[in-house]
């Protein structure tokens, strides 16, 4: 059975929060009231700023992190380490390492991992651009920190490959994360462990045969 709405203006603010993940219809409508017993200044800001992310962030011209300048804080901090490069799936497990305060180097972001059910491959990843910054020479070490799935070890390998011609060394971080677990719900402590215990690429190939 349909739920029924007072008012069309309510309902389609309800359609609206609940496209949002994760979030159910009885919770966009918990959301929709709440915000009519604020103040309007309340839903004006939370708009303008909404708006104002939609329209005005941009993306690290270097790693692909989000951020409001050409270059992001991680990637203009001349006191990283420029020779070692973590990649990961999205923005949220960037916040999650440099969480873990155990990692000094820089990012590379893919958006996503290979997955041909969602009709993901690696043209739709930032694939080219981590090989162009490892072709330039001032890389030593590119770290794998991609979800333990297959979708995450399927990319993992496909990465491995394409740097294999490279003269860089390929490590993933340790599975410490339980398999199937994503990095950004994993705690400080235990990420943190991952990255400093990474092994070589080739080795994890090993521990998983």
């Amino acid at each position: 059975m349909n739920q029924q709405y007072p008012s069309v203006l309510l309902e389609n603010a309800v359609n609206e929060l609940a496209a949002l993940p994760g979030i159910g219809r009885k919770t966009a409508l918990r959301l929709a009231l709440y915000m009519l017993r604020r103040d309007v200044g309340y839903a004006e800001r939370l708009s303008t700023s909404l708006l104002a992310l939609r329209q005005n962030i941009r993306y690290c011209r270097s790693c692909h992190n989000i951020c409001d300048t050409e270059l992001c804080a991680i990637c203009a901090n001349p006191a990283r380490d420029r020779t070692t490069i973590c990649v990961v799936e999205n923005i949220k497990e960037v916040m999650a390492i440099e969480n873990t305060l155990q990692f000094h180097g820089v990012y590379h972001v893919l958006g996503g991992v290979i997955s041909p059910i969602e009709g993901i491959g690696p043209a739709d990843l930032e694939i080219n651009s981590l090989i162009e910054r490892v072709a330039s020479g001032n890389v030593r070490e590119v770290i794998l920190a991609l979800r333990t799935t297959m979708e995450g070890d399927t990319t993992n390998f496909f990465l491995y490959r394409k740097l294999e011609p490279f003269d860089v060394v390929v490590t993933v971080i340790a599975r410490g994360i339980s398999v199937g677990d994503e990095i950004e719900y994993a705690d400080e402590i235990t990420l943190g462990r991952s990255i400093i215990n990474r092994v070589s690429f080739n080795d994890s190939m090993k521990f998983s045969g």
